[in-house]
């Protein structure tokens, strides 16, 4: 069998366009040749990739079978391509990357003077959101999200993962004491998540289990914001390592309960559309940010 990765191309392009004629514009070729190019596949293969009348196509089952597995294997080749593309050049054009501002302000903004040095082509655009359910609606390339991931439709890159402390501050601490066990974090003032349950989850183990789930009386949609109330003194947070690492060293902010921190860690991951035009950006970006992570 000597199927080459321009069978591949004309398969792919037709069932994308969504005829023949179609996918002949889309690669600069006559119809008639893509149609001979078709029937050589499917004679190749022996076995029909199409069921084709005057007004519809439809894929059969081995075709089905066959189109999955050659979206894969050109998006191999497209990737190895890119990678060897960005070995002879230099990026450029529009970036735009999204993340929760807690981790824009600590994950990337210290970074980006060392970024735009490496690669000076490239317009970087920062945006912050929560989540994002379209990121090609709102022409976002790359969204770094922490947690769990839910959109398979997406392909993700794990970064790094980060630890999550109790803290408050020091000034909390002189007006209020520490709690010595988990317990005793129901008489002080928590600090915690609105519309974000799993921010009330903290990594606390306890006799019912190793997470202790708290009622916040004082609640924020950005952890960022809940980092500064912690700061100002108005209660107990639990926050992400990489936002509070330099609080804890400088000790405006002091761990709290480390014999009961059951270890857990945040995953981070970045996601996005595979796009290649778009490959080279996300490449570099990418492993420039997991090199700083």
């Amino acid at each position: 069998m000597d199927i080459n990765s321009d069978d591949l191309q004309t398969f792919v392009a037709v069932i994308d366009s969504g005829s023949l004629s179609a996918a002949a514009v889309h690669l600069g070729q006559t119809t008639s040749g893509v149609s001979r190019a078709l029937a050589r596949l499917e004679d190749k293969l022996q076995t029909s990739l199409l069921t084709r009348t005057t007004r519809r196509m439809e894929l059969t089952e081995e075709g089905q079978l066959f189109l999955d597995r050659a979206r894969r294997i050109l998006a191999s080749l497209e990737e190895v391509e890119e990678c060897i593309r960005i070995r002879r050049q230099q990026p450029a054009g529009r970036l735009c990357v999204d993340a929760a501002s807690p981790f824009m302000l600590h994950g990337i903004v210290p970074h980006v003077a060392e970024f735009r040095a490496l690669y000076p082509e490239i317009r970087l655009e920062l945006t912050s959101n929560d989540r994002i359910a379209d990121l090609i609606e709102h022409r976002t390339d790359i969204a770094i999200r922490i947690g769990t991931l839910n959109d398979s439709t997406l392909h993700a890159r794990p970064l790094t993962s980060s630890p999550l402390h109790v803290l408050a501050s020091p000034a909390y601490l002189a007006r209020h004491g520490a709690p010595a066990t988990p317990g005793d974090l129901a008489g002080h003032t928590l600090l915690g998540f609105v519309q974000y349950e799993q921010g009330n989850v903290w990594p606390l183990r306890h006799d019912a289990g190793d997470s202790l789930a708290i009622t916040p009386a004082l609640a924020a949609s950005s952890g960022e914001t809940l980092r500064h109330l912690a700061l100002a003194g108005d209660g107990i947070a639990c926050l992400a390592g990489f936002m509070t690492r330099a609080d804890i060293a400088s000790g405006r902010l002091v761990p709290l309960l480390a014999a009961f921190n059951s270890g857990y860690r945040q995953q981070i991951h970045a996601v996005y559309y595979r796009n290649t035009q778009l490959a080279q950006r996300i490449s570099c970006f990418l492993e420039f940010l997991q090199q700083k992570l």
